[in-house]
């Protein structure tokens, strides 16, 4: 029996035991994947009621979440005294971990960003919760060690980013020996037709505006580097159990065409939709049910074309580096998100070029050497080392683009 299996036969035990909304917690409910997340639920109050909301800190966002929710609990991370909310306010560093074990929480919507999630994810399914999963960095750093356990505990990970749903939704349960290889799409970013000698001059302004997606400040910027698929590349390998050199990435400026899966009969199928991340939120929330809902619908005639490339390597480096850390295993994802995070950062400060992001990144991959075996220690270990490391790379770019003879620094706006 599949994890699918698994998953399809549990709901529909679920449903006929009884009538009551399934009890989800929102962690990471004020970022753009939780707001929209919340939008899905507020659609289907039959089916789903909210028991948890999480959050970094409080905020009139998610004060008015917990007016339009009623949640049981809220969790920040940071401890504050200040709420005007509904629902019991719990705070500190173990909040977001009482936000995933609620006792009445059936699915875990995972949209907190960066390595504060992974404890909660493990917890979560250890728990036997089922988990909607949208961090990139549980899956990247701890994916080796996740998975076996959702194996072993009957539980399924339900991708919610766009293209993992794609090829999640296009698998649907075909056996792996029937797989030839995994196809992600990726837009390009602002940037794709911007000629190689340009890229050291482009502005923060011009990286943040991305020509599909509606996204936060990092996700846009590894987007443009595409940084952020070749991390999804990592990913892909951990949820579908795919050797990296099955899963290729092609470029396709539309983002009409999520992702593709090719069989070993040569056959494709591909996932199609407007860009809207609600889709693939609804769909991780409402597995194996597909429900009618108010998104935009796709017209194939309206967009007419589709356009897909080969990535440039040359250009985006940082997709060459996600494949080589992948390769490497152990704890080199985890330095590589670690160095990334640090650097783009400093890029939104100001701080450093756009080029110098991957630059930084192999900086420190460079000079890495893992510890054995793979633990969450070891993870956190090498996530605080690469952080280190990496502010020292961006001390040393930064000087050194500041100098005279070798122009002026980079750009800010």
């Amino acid at each position: 029996m599949t994890n699918d299996d698994i998953d399809r036969a549990t709901s529909a035990v679920r449903r006929e035991e009884r009538d009551a909304p399934v009890g989800v917690a929102v962690l990471g409910s004020t970022g753009s994947v939780g707001t929209q997340t919340l939008e899905v639920i507020a659609a289907m109050p039959e089916r789903f009621t909210v028991v948890a909301l999480a959050a970094s800190r409080t905020s009139p966002l998610l004060e008015a979440q917990s007016r339009r929710f009623l949640p049981e609990l809220v969790a920040v991370a940071s401890e504050s005294a200040a709420w005007d909310g509904i629902g019991e306010l719990v705070g500190g560093p173990d909040a977001l971990l009482t936000a995933a074990l609620h006792p009445a929480a059936e699915i875990v919507v995972v949209a907190t960003s960066g390595h504060a999630a992974m404890e909660p994810t493990f917890r979560a399914v250890d728990a036997g919760k089922t988990v909607a999963l949208a961090n990139k960095e549980t899956i990247v750093c701890a994916g080796e060690l996740l998975m076996p356990l959702a194996r072993d505990r009957g539980i399924q990970i339900r991708p919610v980013d766009s293209e993992h749903s794609a090829i999640w939704q296009c698998l649907a349960g075909s056996p792996q020996r029937s797989v030839d290889r995994l196809i992600l799409t990726a837009s390009g970013g602002p940037f794709r037709a911007l000629p190689a000698e340009s890229l050291a001059q482009v502005t923060v302004a011009q990286t943040l505006s991305h020509p599909t997606w509606s996204m936060g400040g990092k996700i846009t910027v590894d987007s443009a580097t595409l940084m952020n698929k070749g991390l999804e590349v990592i990913e892909a390998r951990w949820l579908f159990a795919m050797p990296l050199d099955r899963i290729d990435v092609v470029v396709h400026p539309e983002s009409i065409v999520h992702s593709l899966v090719e069989f070993v009969d040569g056959s494709l199928l591909a996932q199609l939709g407007p860009p809207d991340m609600r889709l693939p939120i609804q769909y991780a929330l409402t597995f194996p049910e597909r429900i009618p809902n108010a998104c935009p619908r796709l017209s194939l005639v309206e967009v007419a074309a589709l356009h897909f490339e080969a990535p440039d390597l040359s250009r985006f480096p940082a997709l060459r580096l996600a494949r080589e850390a992948g390769e490497a295993g152990a704890t080199y994802p985890t330095v590589l998100s670690a160095a990334d995070d640090v650097a783009v950062d400093a890029f939104l400060g100001g701080r450093l070029r756009f080029v110098d992001i991957p630059a930084v990144a192999d900086d420190v991959l460079a000079a890495h050497i893992p510890a054995d075996p793979l633990t969450l220690e070891s993870i956190a270990e090498a996530d605080g080392w690469a952080r280190r490391q990496a502010a020292t790379a961006v001390r040393r770019r930064e000087q050194r683009n500041a100098s005279p003879s070798e122009g002026s620094g980079p750009p800010r706006s």
